[in-house]
């Protein structure tokens, strides 16, 4: 039988594509593979790209997700080291860091089943952290009195050296607290202790601004003094001088007092009649008689 060169070009294709699915295997961005040998693994992977395998009975391929995975743990109770009830939970990220350590731990590298393990760490140190700190570590009226860092960073190195211990191949990224709460027992109690410390701090600030005040002014008042004794000093010093001034030409006015009077009407007159002013006199009182009689008769008098 003659052989068809599209048969023979066809089968070959099949045959290399059957070749490859037995011996090749895709590695991604986001995996590291694990390729055991009749169960037991013996190589991973993690740099992206295509690997060679032995056929599927010999070796087998699993590929894990390398991300970070994240989760919370429950809202449990604990007591401080004061005694108190306390609510928390805290979010955890954490990752496959040795594959080969983590697939053997952990059914067929199951995420699943490593977080179930991770949970129970994690609540375990929460526990032992939150009773070595009093309920003011987690709530205070003054921020700076609150530890909210150090917990965490407590949690989280007991967590990871329990997963270092048991050899899981996990890392801890990251562990943040995140809720907190009190029973109703003792809400009422931590209430009135803040209420009490923000009273505290209310009357500190009351008391320094009191003091201030005082400060400004007693200042206030001394400078008052001393603007109201320079303005007596030139007060005392202008009159000394208008009363010299006077003095100089009050024997002229006693010689001449028509002079002096019509003199002091013209003065008035002058002030008067200002910008576009409207003047309104009584007629029988200076210096309406400017207006009316002749000053040159008025001073000869």
């Amino acid at each position: 039988m003659k052989n068809n060169p599209l048969t023979i070009i066809v089968s070959l294709v099949l045959a290399l594509i059957f070749v490859m699915v037995l011996f090749v295997f895709q590695v991604r961005q986001s995996e590291v593979a694990v390729v055991t040998r009749f169960g037991k693994p013996v190589k991973t992977y993690t740099e992206p790209g295509f690997r060679f395998k032995l056929p599927p009975g010999i070796e087998s391929v699993y590929k894990l997700d390398q991300r970070i995975q994240n989760f919370e743990d429950t809202f449990s109770e604990g007591y401080t080291a004061d005694g108190n009830n306390l609510l928390s939970s805290v979010y955890v990220g954490w990752r496959i860091a040795d594959a080969q350590a983590f697939f053997p731990k952990f059914k067929n590298g199951s995420v699943k089943e490593a977080e179930r393990n991770l949970r129970d760490i994690v609540i375990s140190a929460k526990a032992a952290v939150v009773g070595k700190h009093p309920l003011s570590d987690f709530v205070n009226a003054n921020d700076q009195d609150l530890k909210f860092d150090a917990v965490e960073q407590e949690i989280k190195t007991i967590v990871q050296e329990k997963a270092a211990a048991n050899n899981s191949g996990i890392q801890i990224e990251y562990l943040g607290i995140k809720r907190l709460g009190l029973p109703e027992s003792v809400t009422e109690s931590v209430f009135a202790l803040m209420t009490a410390d923000r009273k505290k701090l209310a009357d500190k600030y009351n008391e320094e601004g009191a003091a201030e005040a005082r400060k400004i002014r007693s200042a206030a008042d001394r400078e008052a003094a001393q603007l109201i004794s320079t303005a007596e000093g030139e007060a005392r010093r202008i009159r000394g001088e208008g009363d010299a001034a006077a003095a100089k030409v009050y024997p002229v006015f006693e010689q001449a007092p028509d002079l002096a009077k019509f003199l002091g009407d013209l003065e008035a007159l002058e002030a008067s009649l200002k910008e576009r002013s409207t003047l309104i006199f009584d007629s029988r009182t200076a210096p309406f008689n400017l207006l009316t009689e002749s000053l040159t008769n008025q001073v000869s008098r």
